[in-house]
């Protein structure tokens, strides 16, 4: 088997098994989830109409590159959200079978294995982020985000022979779990620090369509570049996915677009990784990724969640509003693994501890005493899930 498998650790769910294995919820209350971010609003019915009708597509192997179609609407979208001049469908765009995968797959691509190799990402993180570099062989290295530092990584506290042992940089706008957004001119710091010190940028934009003032989308990496005059993107890529913004998890689609050197030869790791998606998820990811009134609406509906459940736990809980994604991430009033196991135990309510999503470090696990609380189950439930914890809380 290979030896790196045995540097990752359990993801954070199995962790919360764990917390959870000596307690029984209180008989009274049906469970509500806000411990996993998988949407559950309701997928839109005219990409199942799409998939539906391109079932007889089952009969053909799929080409890694992905159809000519689905990558030329993508180009499109990214043209019409981000405001960029140019995105040439062939070579700066590449269909993925979901960023988890992608982003994985990524750093397997880009890596340079040796003892000095490092892969940076933010701290809380994806998990993902960090199995990726290690089993590229790389050094896994954490940039802590906390409340000091608007829960964005803190960059001007890396030193400089630590970005130049750098050779991947994972960074996610609107955060996870904080929703934090980072802005142009911090996206465009990040450009210049990967010129100057020769690493990659993966931009994991998953969450950037859920955010909560339409007159201020959140920039992404692409528009920095652009807006600097790196119009092709160079050292830059970015991952979205259909998965948040239109409640298609299942579907699996997403797409890489950047720099056209760097994915000329992840598709050439592609090709022999074997992950091709399927036809007829690509003729439905292009009706997808072609229509806007969903994701509006989609926004719509958690702007009225965050709503209702910081009206109910904003004077109670140290909570903010995301500027992005569907996460709240609270400080708890005592540990967050006590916090969770009594809101479990209380009233049958899930949430992910801070210091799961996060690694410990010289200044401290910048998750401890927070935890993560999904806004995705529907809005009756989460106005349920809001009175439960004001109960738990009270109770304290």
């Amino acid at each position: 088997m290979n030896a790196l498998l045995e540097h990752l650790q359990p993801y954070p769910f199995e962790k919360l098994r764990n917390l959870f294995a000596d307690l029984t919820p209180a008989a009274d209350r049906t469970a509500i989830a806000l411990s996993i971010g998988e949407p559950r609003h309701a997928s839109p019915q005219f990409v199942l109409d799409a998939v539906a009708v391109r079932l007889p597509l089952l009969a053909n192997y799929p080409a890694t590159r992905g159809e000519d179609t689905l990558r030329e609407t993508i180009a499109g979208w990214l043209q019409r959200r981000f405001g960029l001049l140019q995105v040439d469908p062939q070579s700066q765009v590449l269909p993925v079978n979901g960023t988890r995968e992608a982003l994985f797959a990524f750093a397997q691509a880009t890596v340079t294995a040796s003892p000095q190799a490092l892969v940076l990402s933010p701290n809380p993180f994806y998990q993902i982020y960090e199995g990726a570099a290690l089993l590229a062989g790389a050094e896994a290295g954490f940039i802590n985000a906390t409340a000091e530092s608007g829960f964005l990584p803190d960059f001007a506290g890396v030193p400089d022979a630590v970005w130049q042992r750098c050779q991947l940089l994972y960074i996610c706008t609107p955060g996870n779990p904080s929703g934090a957004v980072m802005s142009l001119a911090q996206l465009q710091h990040l450009v210049d620090l990967a010129e100057r010190h020769d690493f990659i940028i993966a931009s994991d934009e998953c969450y950037s369509e859920i955010y909560g003032d339409e007159a201020q989308p959140p920039p992404g990496l692409l528009q920095a570049c652009a807006a600097m005059g790196n119009d092709d993107y160079r050292r830059c890529v970015v991952f979205h996915s259909l998965s948040k913004r239109s409640n298609l998890p299942g579907l699996r689609s997403g797409f890489v677009a950047g720099d056209a050197r760097v994915l000329a030869d992840f598709l050439k790791y592609r090709t022999y990784h074997g992950c091709a998606m399927p036809l007829h998820h690509q003729h439905a990811s292009a009706a997808a990724w072609a229509d806007e009134s969903h994701v509006l609406a989609n926004r719509q509906l958690y702007r009225e969640k965050f709503d209702d459940v910081l009206a109910i736990l904003g004077d109670k809980l140290d909570v903010i509003r995301p500027d992005g994604g569907f996460y709240l991430w609270p400080r708890t009033p005592i540990s967050d693994t006590e916090f969770a196991r009594r809101l479990y135990q209380r009233e049958h309510v899930t949430v992910v501890p801070g210091q799961y999503l996060a690694r410990n470090t010289a200044t401290g696990n910048p998750g401890e005493n927070r935890v993560r609380m999904a806004l995705v189950a529907s809005h009756e439930d989460c106005v349920e899930a809001a009175q439960r914890i004001a109960r738990c809380l009270e109770a304290l």
